[in-house]
């Protein structure tokens, strides 16, 4: 963690700069979908712009989009649906 100093910040501001908490991002970032696992094939419907922009990065990328979306599902699965079990 760098040690930043926001010199030219409003008192209030600055103090709060000083009192923030990092929350740490709990989903793996996209090259990090890779595994493979067993699959059963749905229908489901998603918001158009969501799925333009995971189209998008997954062209940029090279990757397969169903895939990010199927590894976000389960990441999100995994955090907070497996502990309400």
């Amino acid at each position: 963690m760098s040690n930043v100093r926001y010199t030219d910040a409003q008192d209030d501001i600055n103090g709060a700069l000083e009192h923030a908490v990092i929350v740490e991002d709990f989903l793996p970032s996209p090259e990090e979908f890779i595994q493979r696992a067993k699959k059963e094939k749905i229908t489901i419907s998603i918001d158009i712009h969501t799925l333009d922009l995971y189209k998008a990065y997954a062209r940029k990328n090279d990757a397969k989009y169903q895939t990010m979306i199927n590894d976000v599902l389960g990441s999100y699965a995994d955090k907070y649906l497996a502990k309400s079990k």
